[in-house]
Formats: C-alpha cells, sequence, structure tokens
C-alpha cells in the first residue's frame, strides 16, 4: 500500500510551516501519491482553500490540526505540577462530516476558551467532541511521547489507554517520526512497544514543514522571525538537521526497513477520511410555536395571515391561486426556514424604526414577500 502524508503543515502554520497550498498538492501529485492531510497548528485556516486545491488536482483533501492540548484544564494557566511539560501535542483528522464539525469546535474552543500562549484544548473537550475524528499521537511533543522520552514508560502506557478508549477501535494511533534526532529513536522503540502490547497501530510521519531539503534554511529564517531571535543566535529555537520536508515514499519506507506496517497504515486511514464540503446553505433552525410541526406549516400560516390583512377576506381568487403556488415553490425548494427568517428581522427592523429597503430581484414580485411584510408593493 502507498504512502500517505498525514502531518504536514502549510504556511498557515504561521511563521512555522512554509508549505503554500497549490505548491504542496503539486509536489504530492509528483510524487503519485493520492491522498494529503494539512494539519497545521491550532487552526484550520488552510481548510477551504487546500480543498479546493486538492480536488482540483485529484488529490484526497485530509482536513485536520495538530493541537496544543493541556494537561490541566484549558482555562489554567499553571503547568500542573506533574505534568511533563506545559501542554502536548495532539493530530486530528476529520473521518466524516461529524468530523470536520467537532474539529471546527475544538478550535473555536481553543481560541476562546483555552488561549495561553497557545489556542489549547483539554481532554474534558476531547472527550466531548470526539465523534468522527481520527486522532495521531503526533511528534516528540506529544503526550505519549514526552513521557517516553522522560523514561516514564508506565505513564505513556496510561496515557495510550485513554486515547485509545476516547476515539475507539482504529480510532486513535500511535506515531512514529526518523528525523535524525536521537531522541525519535527511543520514541519509536516505545511506540512500537506499546502498539505490541495494547493492540494499538502505530503510524509513520514526517511532520513536514517545508517542501524540499533545500527549502531548509529559508525555514530557518522564517523560525528565526518567528522568535524574534537574530539568524545567528546559538541558543535560538531551531529544526534538527534538514528532514521536515516532503518526503517521497521510497524516501520514508528507507527510514523504517524493518516496519512497512507503519508506512502501510497511512493509506488506511486516509481510506477512512471521506469529508465533502456542500455546496449549499445551511441555515439556522428557525424558533416554532410548538403547535406549528415544520416551517412549510408555520410560513402557510403567517401567510395567510398576512394576505388577510393586505387583501381582506375572503380572499380574492388570483390571491389564493398566487398564494398557493408560490408557496409551493418555496417548500420544494426548502425555503421556508429562510423566508421565516428574513420575514423576523425585517418585521424587528420596523418595529423599531430601522429603515427597510423595498427589496430587490424576485422577492419584489413574490405575494408570500408581500404577505409577510418583507416587501410593501403589491405584486399584483
Amino acid at each position: 500500500m502507498p504512502f500517505v502524508h498525514l502531518h504536514t503543515h502549510s504556511e498557515y502554520s504561521l511563521l512555522d510551516g512554509a508549505n503554500r497550498i497549490p505548491e504542496l498538492v503539486t509536489h504530492v501529485k509528483k510524487l503519485g501519491m493520492d491522498s494529503l492531510a494539512v494539519t497545521d497548528h491550532g487552526n484550520m485556516h488552510a481548510a477551504w482553500s487546500f480543498y479546493e486545491e486538492a480536488r482540483a488536482q485529484k488529490i484526497r483533501p485530509i482536513l485536520g490540526f495538530e493541537a496544543y492540548l493541556a494537561f490541566g484544564p484549558r482555562q489554567a494557566r499553571e503547568k500542573p505540577s506533574w505534568a511533563p511539560a506545559a501542554y502536548s501535542h495532539l493530530v486530528l483528522l476529520a473521518a466524516n462530516r461529524t468530523g470536520y464539525k467537532n474539529l471546527v469546535r475544538l478550535t473555536s474552543i481553543g481560541y476562546t476558551e483555552g488561549f495561553y500562549r497557545r489556542p489549547r484544548i483539554d481532554r474534558e473537550t476531547l472527550q466531548r467532541h470526539s465523534e468522527g475524528l481520527i486522532c495521531l499521537a503526533a511528534c516528540l511533543s506529544g503526550e505519549i511521547a514526552l513521557h517516553l522520552r522522560q523514561g516514564r514508560y508506565d505513564e505513556a502506557k496510561r496515557s495510550a489507554e485513554w486515547f485509545a478508549g476516547v476515539f475507539g477501535p482504529g480510532g486513535f494511533w500511535l506515531e512514529v517520526q526518523h528525523h535524525g534526532i536521537a531522541e525519535e529513536r527511543i520514541v519509536t522503540e516505545g511506540m512500537l512497544r506499546l502498539g505490541q502490547e495494547l493492540g494499538i497501530g502505530v503510524v509513520a510521519t514526517n511532520d513536514a514543514h517545508y517542501l524540499r531539503r533545500e527549502d531548509a534554511e529559508s525555514h530557518d529564517v522564517l523560525l528565526a522571525i518567528s522568535t524574534g531571535s537574530d539568524l545567528d543566535d546559538p541558543k535560538r529555537f531551531r529544526f534538527t538537521g534538514e528532514e521536515s520536508y516532503v518526503k517521497s515514499e521510497k524516501e520514508m519506507r528507507s527510514l523504517f526497513p524493518d516496519n512497512p506496517e507503519v508506512l502501510e497504515n497511512t493509506q488506511t486511514i486516509a481510506d477512512r477520511c471521506e469529508f465533502d464540503f456542500e455546496k449549499r446553505y445551511f441555515l439556522p433552525s428557525f424558533p416554532r410555536p410548538a403547535e406549528y410541526q415544520s416551517d412549510e406549516a408555520l410560513l402557510e400560516h403567517l401567510a395567510q395571515a398576512g394576505a388577510a390583512r393586505r387583501y381582506g377576506t375572503p380572499l380574492p381568487p388570483a390571491v389564493t391561486e398566487r398564494l398557493a403556488r408560490e408557496l409551493g415553490v418555496i417548500n420544494t425548494a426548502g425555503y421556508a426556514g429562510y423566508f421565516l427568517i428574513v420575514q423576523d428581522f425585517i418585521a424587528a427592523a420596523r418595529e423599531r424604526g430601522i429603515p427597510v429597503g423595498p427589496g430587490r430581484g424576485s422577492v419584489a414580485g413574490s405575494i408570500v414577500a408581500y404577505a409577510l411584510g418583507i416587501t410593501n408593493i403589491c405584486p399584483l
């Protein structure tokens, strides 16, 4: 089975990722891959542009992000004394529409409720919004990897068991990487051991922050800008080596010659991620009185009552016929809720003395709009 990049950063990992979406997708296409995940730090700013570009180039887009997971409550600013770091990383991918909605909720919660230096979520929010997601244990800064790096295997095991319990069978994967960093060997050995003991799949990623090996120097400049450091400052934050680029399948296989399954598992995960943006409007639900079972029923009632105010009773035959025809079209098109929402804010504006325009386009010719008070020009 072919290899798929499931841990990739675009330019929307601000001042950290250097992959521009069009070039990234084109490069992956040239490498012969059929899928790609973009997992930016803490956000999904790239989601729509990445989705459109990937679809245009016939690459399956996998939407996700690399979360910052607080060890304590997301609102707390102090690191718990027992925690191995201030926060950890976690890769989250949308397997379906429900998963995408949960990704959106989690990123929003990170910025609005958990932001402290980074947009953080916590275990409580993760449990609440785990449906439809596939989770990877992330890089050396992942919770399990942090425990393994510090020789705390039992803690790493408990963490892995917790994540596996939250995301269910096949929903959580241990992650291994090989960038020539000494600690990665310790983490890889621990991840493979955990996988065997707990029956959890292991997957290889490359945590790609730039496109080609020769882009490492430019990326290093980006990191210096990010940290406000001089380029020649020996103490500043920098990546180890020049390995965080979008590698070919052959290169990835050479890194894990004894464990080909960790590469094949990437395709298994990609095949489970089937999400499409529906190009249609999603309207909020209009609050209906209990006696009306549908938007259509409420709209018909309001339209009939409004027509009676406009034309008197009984209604002229031309009004009755026109109302029935328009309501049939509106309800068939699924726009009953839309008309209810518009008449509601138009009525609120008129009540407050806020000027309302005469309407534009076909609405000016609608008797339903006239009956509801959306327009004030009789279309007959």
